[in-house]
């Protein structure tokens, strides 16, 4: 059996936040979502996340994923910590025959063909271990693999650890290795914590398994940015932008137009179809369904399903539907719960919230549409409000096919205007109105000849 060990027990303290770092947060998943979705994707059977600090929130995060098993790490003064003492929590569940591949969560751009390729090679080569290295230009920070006359791997050795020379060494521990399942039991038995970090280190076991004779092997990596690891905000930034390239270059792959990738975010899970178009500075989350020939303008959209050939410029959807061939925006809102019909248009700074509304209905601009049930063919004036709350309820109003409501009239639910109804505008309508007929109610209008003189507004 494939098993995983994902390391994600670290405080994470260069984030400088309170969330766990794995938890925080890339195109809409946390980085630890990234490295699990590879493994999965790897045919890898098993997945074990190591936790520790701030486990409830990790568990949380993950709590619907059947697929994960939680081991859990001790935290304490006297715990030796390190990441062979993480690994060493998750022994019980770990056979000899295994398979074992070790990764860490913050390293959220490893792909599943490069875990595929590289438990492969490991089985192939019937390695006890094998490390995942990769030339590094400016390898700092890493840990160096130090190989000997033969050019074998012998050991791995930490910055802090590592004397001058071997500084110098620019191949470096991706800090991805797997094992036989034998062998990391034995290796883990083995190690101490003699290092200048006074941890449980599991690089020790490669020297432990290379000492006792067994096989030990390197598989290069070429695209060096997949290992690596997020440690600051910084870095989740870097991070961002490649899942960000990869992504959008998976979509534009199916057949989606992107004008601009480097300036839209959609997350990873959104449904796409063929023939869209996408405008720079969209944000698509990884709920939504965009249908065939939709055009999106500078939006964003959340949990939608956008059907075929709508047009969206400029507003931001949520938790709603639009029907084929619709228009939306600029400056539109449709809040949760809003269900628009096909071939309408809600227009201009137009706002949407918890409402149906049917085929072919038109509000061009200016207007708020709450808790309503609007039929078909119905146009909406400017300035139109649906006034849906008195303080403390709220409140339904039905508007029938084919009706008429002018601009800037107020509809004081709960109402019903029934099918070919007209609202007069400019009126404020508190009571039912039958079908065609014509509501109206305003002041009756006065023209006085001679104020402004009197008032001294002009000479």
């Amino acid at each position: 059996m494939k098993v995983s060990v994902i390391l994600a027990a670290g405080e994470g303290t260069r984030m400088k936040s309170k969330e766990p770092k794995v938890l925080h947060e890339i195109l809409g998943r946390p980085m630890l979502f990234y490295v699990l979705n590879s493994c999965k994707n790897s045919q890898i059977e098993k997945n074990l996340i190591v936790v520790g600090h701030n486990k409830e929130k990790v568990c949380d995060a993950f709590k619907e994923d059947k697929d994960v098993e939680f081991i859990e790490q001790p935290i304490g003064d006297d715990v030796p910590y390190g990441t062979g003492f993480a690994v060493l929590n998750a022994l019980d569940k770990i056979e000899d025959e295994d398979t074992v591949i070790i990764l860490n969560g913050d390293t959220p751009i490893i792909s599943s063909s490069t875990i595929s390729c590289f438990l492969k090679f490991h089985e192939e080569r019937n390695n006890d271990v094998t490390v995942l290295s990769a030339d590094m230009k400016d390898p700092k920070n890493y840990g160096r693999i130090v190989r000997d006359e033969n050019v074998n791997v012998v050991a791995i050795v930490e910055e802090k650890d590592a004397n001058e020379k071997q500084k110098l060494i620019r191949e470096i521990n991706s800090g991805i290795f797997a094992f036989k399942g034998a062998s990391l039991k034995f290796a883990l038995s083995k190690i101490d914590t003699n290092n200048a970090a006074n941890e449980m280190y599991i690089t020790k076991a490669l020297e432990i398994l290379v000492e006792d004779g067994r096989k030990v092997d390197s598989f290069k990596l070429r695209d060096t940015r997949e290992i690596l690891g997020v440690n600051s905000r910084y870095e989740l930034s870097i991070a961002t932008e490649i899942l960000q390239e990869k992504i959008n270059k998976e979509y534009m792959l199916k057949g989606v137009g992107i004008v601009d990738p480097k300036s839209t975010y959609i997350e990873w899970g959104a449904e796409i179809e063929r023939d869209v178009m996408i405008y720079p500075g969209t944000h698509i989350d990884r709920y939504s369904v965009i249908r065939e020939g939709v055009e999106i303008y500078s939006s964003t959209i959340k949990n939608s399903e956008i059907g075929e050939d709508v047009i969206i410029r400029s507003s931001e959807i949520e938790d709603s539907t639009i029907g084929r061939g619709t228009t939306v925006g600029p400056y539109a809102h449709l809040r949760p719960n809003s269900r628009v019909g096909e071939n309408c248009k809600i227009g201009n700074f137009v706002e949407v919230k918890n409402s149906n509304i049917g085929n072919g209905s038109k509000m061009s601009h200016l207007a708020y549409i709450g808790d309503a049930d609007i039929g078909s063919g119905v146009n909406i004036g400017c300035g139109v409000v649906f006034v849906n709350y008195n303080g403390r309820e709220k409140f339904r109003t039905k508007v029938g096919d084919n009706a008429f409501i002018g601009s800037n009239s107020n509809l004081v639910a709960p109402i019903v205007v029934e099918d070919n109804a007209y609202i007069a505008a400019g009126s404020t309508i508190t009571k039912d109105v039958l079908k065609g007929q014509l509501s109206l109610e305003r002041a009756t209008q006065r023209n006085i000849d001679g104020w402004v003189k009197r008032k001294g507004f002009v000479k």
